[in-house]
């Protein structure tokens, strides 16, 4: 049963702040789910600087259903309605006020039904950051799996750690110790914040207006990169190697010279520049992407590729995802590269959960391009194991005159066409970022490194902390994840 109770005004803004306050009110909704006990309610008066909902200070949970709680926050010195559901424990036995299977099942219907009628930006994971022992480590496991299966990838998930008022270093030191651990056992979160929610001790105050803020912006970002998954511009990931054409081909789409056609582009694999382009009504950004020059990489190349890796992942994280890839490839001119490159973005980086498209360039000599695939088909299936969504057999050179001057508009609209309907919204793929994926791709791209390998983890980790600005103890977990693959 769903109870409800409204909080109006901006009290926990204070009247400091009320002529900086934006006029436009944006908002969220926010589940918060967890195992009795782990400070759900706590977590709901904390983010409503006020008693709103009832605690209990034993193991038995006093959320016996769900709850639902608004409140006008103020983040970045703009008002947040915030809609918070306090959903009743998991785990709390068959003595309890919700049964464990009950609880659970209250919890999946209450997500089924939220997600569609598109009523929830955000899920918050309360977790009690002293519960320890194998009982803690497979109810952590089995609770997120819960929200996890209903959410796919649509919804973010993050992780809220309470009950740390008394760590005797900084409370952000929990995330450090365990991130290793919840990423093994298969956890992605899209952000995490370790808090405090206790207010009746005056040593804590500190700690609990940090706590306060961190949760703040944990809502804040997630809200903003949701909202960029479903109404930014759609993500288009662009590789091939060097000459294939890729710039001409931005060009092409754009129809405007956006992009420098010239090779003075850095040629480390994996580093990028983004193009913004908008066409039929939508908004595009273009990822132009450097792949591989060679079948294999070297060590150095596997190293200059961490840090490009690392930034190219976390920026289409932030964006909302991938939803397609142009594979630019230059008629007449077929490398050994060819299967690496499709490897590489199609296999290691989006483990083939995205649409993907040949685009076939320099065939303005040919009598009629798309003869040009009818000829070469086979081969691209039998030789290189290559299977796509579509292709596009097209000329990118738009200097040309007559005849030629035809078939680069036709290539236009064939490219557009194509991007059009692979990137519609019932289209969306399921790729997500972070450090999880991160991590995975650099291990599967070290099948593309000679033998013997020679790669030291001592390397990875100063390529992370001085070209990436990850911290020593993050970075060394990743660089060790990854030498264990």
């Amino acid at each position: 049963m769903m109870q409800s109770e409204s909080f109006t005004g901006a009290a926990s803004a204070g009247p400091d702040y009320a002529g900086d306050i934006s006029c436009g009110t944006d908002s969220c909704s926010v589940v918060i789910f967890g195992e009795t006990g782990a400070g759900k309610s706590s977590l709901v008066n904390l983010i409503a600087r006020t008693e709103a909902a009832p605690t209990s200070p034993d193991a038995m949970g006093c959320t016996d259903g769900t709850k639902e709680y608004m409140r006008d926050v103020l983040i970045q010195d703009k008002l947040l309605k915030v809609k918070l559901l306090d959903t009743a424990g998991l785990n709390e036995g068959s003595g309890g006020t919700v049964p464990a299977e009950e609880a659970r099942k209250v919890l999946r219907k209450l997500l089924q039904k939220r997600i569609e009628q598109d009523d929830v930006n955000l899920l918050v994971y309360c977790v009690q950051g002293t519960k320890q022992g194998r009982h803690g480590i497979k109810a952590l496991c089995r609770n997120y799996e819960i929200c996890n299966s209903e959410a796919q990838g649509r919804i973010p998930i993050v992780l809220v750690v309470t009950g740390l008022e008394n760590m005797k270093v900084e409370m952000e030191e929990w995330w450090k110790n365990n991130e290793q651990f919840i990423s093994e056992y298969s956890m992605t979160f899209a952000g995490h914040a370790c808090i405090t929610t206790l207010t009746d001790d005056a040593g804590l105050k500190e700690r609990h207006d940090q706590s306060y803020h961190a949760v703040c912006k944990l809502i804040e970002e997630c809200r903003t990169r949701n909202r960029h998954k479903k109404y930014g511009p759609k993500k288009i990931v662009l590789f091939g190697e060097a000459g294939a054409g890729k710039s001409s081909v931005v060009n092409l789409i754009a129809g405007k010279e956006i992009a420098t056609t010239s090779n003075d582009m850095q040629r480390c694999t994996l580093h990028w520049k983004d193009h913004t382009i908008d066409f039929g009504g939508e908004s595009y950004t273009v990822f132009d992407t450097v792949g591989l020059e060679e079948p294999q990489l070297g060590i150095k190349g596997y190293l200059e590729s961490v840090e490009n890796a690392y930034r190219l992942i976390k920026e289409l994280d932030q964006q909302g995802g991938i939803d397609l890839l142009l594979f630019c490839i230059r008629a007449g001119r077929l490398s050994s590269a060819i299967q690496s490159n499709y490897r590489l973005f199609h296999e290691f980086l989006c483990e083939k959960k995205v649409p993907i498209v040949l685009v076939f360039t320099h065939l303005e000599r040919e009598k009629r391009m798309e003869d040009w695939w009818e000829r070469q088909q086979s081969f691209f299936e039998k030789t290189y194991g290559i299977r796509v969504t579509d292709h596009a057999c097209i000329t990118a050179a738009n200097r040309l005159d007559g005849r030629h001057k035809l078939l680069y508009e036709e290539s236009r609209g064939a490219v557009r066409d194509l991007v059009k309907k692979l990137t519609a919204d019932e289209q969306k793929s399921s790729w997500t970022g972070g450090n999880k994926r991160f991590v995975s791709f650099m291990r599967k791209l070290k099948e593309l490194l000679p033998e013997p390998l020679d790669l030291k983890k001592k390397d990875i980790v100063s390529r992370l902390i001085q070209r990436c600005s990850l911290s020593p103890d993050v970075a060394k977990q990743l660089a060790e994840m990854i030498k264990q693959g």
